[in-house]
């Protein structure tokens, strides 16, 4: 079986609007079954958790079902499968967790290259609990993160090392495994920011080495929360701040009131919708999420490859997304325009791709590009060849417009 991206847009209801999007990496399109996930869930009996009433054996069940969804996304134990708002606010409740345990003199170390959720819980923890914050620059020429840059940086008071799996601003993919290495010798821990790279990745918490790891189901169909995964043990050691009544048991401890059941059902639509996709629909669902993402990643790489072509051909267009390995996400600027007109540009074109730093304001200040950044284009599974081209016609045309005065 082939990858059959026309078959696989006619479940996006929101693709029937015509627009060409690019706005993956800021969350993608929700197809047809995780609408149906959370609508049926929401029009069924719901209740909260118990074993009694059918509404509360639903909702037991969503939550079962959602963690085994995950830590099969993850290759992580479902024991170790957190609930949050969002990937912030599971990053700033560990950060205050974590801290609570540091002492002045101990060293945080945090990379230039991360979307903020994954540098300020960090360093606003390390500064109360009198911690010494650390960055590891990313090569802004390359927009390479290596290992080395975060090695040469550990010392015997490191306690955590926290680094993106993929920029959410120009793509780079840092050699988890790697750092892991480094920051495990030194006797740290590791924070992966995994929320870019789910859209894109297979991912396996343990090869990576991430002691947690946490991304947001809304990049991957979804809908919008976040979720940490971790080592059970790990979480057991652990004591967040909770209500007196409320469980005490891993994971629930880490998750604040009543869990949004019709989300969880959405993820877990989610999931499986990812795992559809694989060109085989035999084996268990780890074994079609590879084979998912491989026919993904072979999609996108083959689209980026026409897209980046296109686009060096265009006059006064300046990439930043230069990793030898990368998301298909790139950034661009314009000679004597800025990246907010072309972004409005194209949006009279039907096709969007916004303009900014997307919270990456380390990133983008280290480029060069201040806090404005650039124009981002992401793709997605659903991309083809017709959003692309649209794309390159459109930035053609804008540059052959005059600047506004």
């Amino acid at each position: 079986m082939t990858y059959d991206v026309s078959a696989l847009r006619a479940q996006f209801p929101a693709l029937t609007a015509g627009i060409a999007h690019f706005d993956g990496p800021g969350g993608t399109q929700t197809p047809t079954p995780v609408i149906k996930a959370i609508a049926d869930t929401l029009g069924g009996p719901l209740s909260v958790r118990g074993a009694v009433a059918p509404g509360e054996i639903n909702a037991e069940r969503i939550v079962v079902e959602f963690r085994r969804a995950m830590a099969d996304l993850l290759g992580a134990d479902p024991a170790g499968i957190v609930f949050g708002r969002s990937a912030t606010q599971l990053t700033y409740d560990l950060a205050r967790t974590l801290s609570a345990q540091w002492t002045p003199g101990d060293e945080i170390i945090v990379s230039r290259l991360d979307h903020d959720a994954n540098i300020r819980p960090w360093t606003q923890a390390a500064e109360r609990a009198g911690a010494v914050v650390r960055f590891a620059e990313f090569d802004p020429a390359t927009g390479e993160l290596p290992p080395e840059a975060v090695g040469g940086l550990l010392t015997r008071r490191t306690r955590l090392v926290a680094v993106t799996g993929a920029s959410n601003l120009i793509g780079t993919r840092p050699d988890l495994p790697a750092i892991a290495s480094l920051v495990h010798e030194a006797g740290a821990l590791l924070h992966v920011d995994a929320v870019h790279l789910a859209a894109h990745a297979g991912i396996d918490v343990r090869h990576l080495g991430a002691d947690f790891l946490v991304c947001s189901a809304y990049k991957f169909f979804g809908p919008h929360h976040g979720i940490l995964a971790a080592d059970p043990a790990l979480l057991e050691t652990l004591r967040p701040d909770k209500l007196a009544p409320s469980s005490d048991a891993v994971p629930e401890r880490f998750e604040l009131g009543t869990l949004p059941y019709e989300a969880l059902a959405g993820t877990i639509a989610a999931v499986d919708f990812i795992a559809d996709m694989a060109p085989e629909r035999d084996g268990s669902r780890p074994d079609r999420l590879r084979s998912a993402y491989a026919a993904i990643d072979s999609h996108e790489t083959s689209l980026l490859a026409t897209a980046e072509h296109a686009l060096y051909a265009l006059d006064g267009v300046t990439c930043y997304s230069r990793a030898a390995s990368r998301t298909p996400t790139l950034l661009l600027t314009f000679e004597d325009r800025s990246a907010a007109e072309a972004y409005r540009f194209l949006g009279t074109l039907g096709v969007h791709a916004p303009a900014g730093s997307f919270y990456a304001l380390e990133a983008s200040r280290h480029l060069g590009l201040g806090d404005t950044g650039g124009l981002r284009v992401g793709l997605s599974p659903y991309s083809d060849a017709d959003d692309v081209e649209r794309l390159v016609a459109g930035l053609a045309e804008f540059l052959k417009t005059r600047q506004a005065p």
